[in-house]
C-alpha cells in the first residue's frame, strides 16, 4: 500500500477507502476504480474474513481494519465509501472516528434496522443459518460458473463477466459461507445500537439506492438518509442493489463530488489495494 503525507487534507488530496458488501472484496471496486481514474487516490482492502487470513467478525473488526488501512497509506482523513454491509461499518467509522472521515458515501446501505429483512433473521439463525447461507452462496456460485448465466446477467444487469466469474469462485468457498453468517448475526446485533448513533455523524453524507434493489428496501435507504443529519439521497432509476458493477461511472461521480472541488490526487500512483487475487 503507497503512503501519502498524513498533514492536513482537502478536497485536493483526499483519498477515496472503498469497502466492499456481504459477500465480497476489494475487487468489488475494480470498475469504480478504472472510472475514477487518476482523479483521486482510492484505497479498496478486503474487509476482516474476506481476505483468505483473518477471522470474520461483525462492525468493530472491519471498522478497525478500515482505519488500519488509512494509517498504512498515510492518511489522516478520507472520503469512505461503503456498500451493503460496507456501508454499516463505513458508518461505524464516521461514528467512532469522525475526525478520520471527511465525507460518507453510502451505497445500498445495510445500515439501519430498517434495511433488515425476514431472510437476514433467517440466514442468522444457528444450524439453519450456516446450512442455508451455504447451500444459496455454493449455489449461486454454481449457477455463475454457466457461461449461459453469465450473459444473461450480463444482458440483463450490466454485469461485466469476468466480475461474475471472480464471484462464482468466491462464492463456493466455505471460508465465504462463515463470514457471511458471522457478519449476518452481526447486523442483527449490531445495527441496533448502530441506529441509535446515526444523529451523530457530522460527515456530509451521501446514501446512493437503485430503485430496483431488492435486497435493501429502497424506503430503508430512504430512512436512512433522514436520519443522519444532512444526509443527501440518491436514487438510480432502475438500479440494482450491487451499484459498483452496475454503474461505476455514476458512483465515481458521486465519490469525486464527495471529495470537494478539486478532488484530484496529486501522487502519480492513484490506487492502493490490499486485496488478495481471486
Amino acid at each position: 500500500m503507497s503512503a501519502s503525507d498524513t498533514g492536513h487534507q482537502t478536497g485536493a488530496n483526499l483519498p477515496a477507502l472503498l469497502l466492499h458488501g456481504q459477500p465480497g472484496s476489494a475487487r468489488d471496486w475494480t470498475l469504480v476504480e478504472d472510472a475514477v481514474g487518476e482523479r483521486l487516490k482510492t484505497i479498496a482492502i478486503d474487509r476482516p474474513g474476506w481476505d483468505g487470513r483473518s477471522e470474520p467478525g461483525g462492525l468493530e473488526p472491519s471498522g478497525r481494519a478500515a482505519v488500519a488501512a488509512l494509517d498504512g497509506a498515510g492518511a489522516a482523513r478520507a472520503v469512505v465509501v461503503g456498500l451493503s454491509f460496507g456501508a454499516a461499518v463505513a458508518t461505524w467509522v464516521a461514528a467512532e472516528h469522525p475526525e478520520r472521515v471527511a465525507a460518507l458515501v453510502l451505497v445500498s446501505p445495510a445500515a439501519n434496522t430498517a434495511s433488515l429483512q425476514p431472510v437476514d433473521r433467517l440466514l442468522a439463525l444457528p444450524g439453519v443459518g450456516y446450512a442455508a447461507s451455504a447451500g444459496v452462496l455454493a449455489g449461486a456460485g454454481l449457477a455463475l460458473a454457466s457461461g449461459r448465466v453469465r450473459q444473461r446477467l450480463e444482458r440483463t444487469f450490466a454485469l461485466p463477466d469476468d466480475y461474475l466469474r471472480t464471484a462464482s469462485r468466491r462464492l463456493r468457498r466455505p471460508a465465504a459461507w462463515t463470514a457471511f453468517v458471522v457478519e449476518q448475526r452481526a447486523l442483527l446485533e449490531e445495527l441496533p445500537r448502530l441506529e441509535e448513533r446515526l444523529s451523530e455523524i457530522t460527515a456530509p453524507t451521501t446514501v446512493v439506492v437503485g430503485t430496483a434493489d431488492t435486497v435493501v428496501p429502497l424506503e430503508a435507504s430512504r430512512q436512512l438518509s433522514r436520519q443522519i443529519p444532512a444526509a443527501k439521497l440518491v436514487e438510480i432509476p432502475g438500479g440494482h442493489h450491487v451499484l459498483p458493477a452496475e454503474h461505476p461511472a455514476r458512483l465515481a461521480e458521486l465519490i469525486l463530488a464527495a471529495a470537494g472541488p478539486g478532488g484530484v490526487y496529486s501522487s502519480a500512483s492513484s490506487r492502493s489495494s490490499t486485496s488478495r487475487s481471486s
